[in-house]
């Protein structure tokens, strides 16, 4: 699975791409900065992940409103939080795994 997360702390994204790796998945991070080619990085983002975290607490109103607008285009599962840790994470992730694994066995 491919999870993106936008916006949040840049310091952050190897503690958070670890536990992603530690699950078998791939992260990628975008800052939530529209100026020049932030709008086509993100919509990158947003295609290529099955997750997308958005967090809300630093990223502007339109970058919100943008990466909720592409995730629906592109039907990508969503997650919104205020804030954003190395714990939350982790449970987003892992609840998201169970969610899938379910899923696959209604199949």
């Amino acid at each position: 699975m491919r999870v993106g997360i936008v916006g949040g702390i840049d310091r952050a994204a190897p503690h958070y791409r670890s536990i992603a790796e530690s699950h078998g998945h791939s992260l990628e991070c975008h800052t939530g900065d529209l100026a020049g080619t932030g709008p086509s990085t993100l919509e990158a983002l947003v295609q290529k992940s099955d997750l997308v975290v958005i967090v809300t607490d630093v990223n502007s109103h339109g970058a919100v409103w943008h990466a909720r607008r592409l995730a629906k285009r592109h039907a990508c599962a969503l997650v919104f939080v205020r804030r954003l840790g190395v714990s939350r994470f982790r449970d987003i992730v892992d609840a998201h795994d169970v969610s899938l694994r379910a899923a696959c066995e209604e199949k």
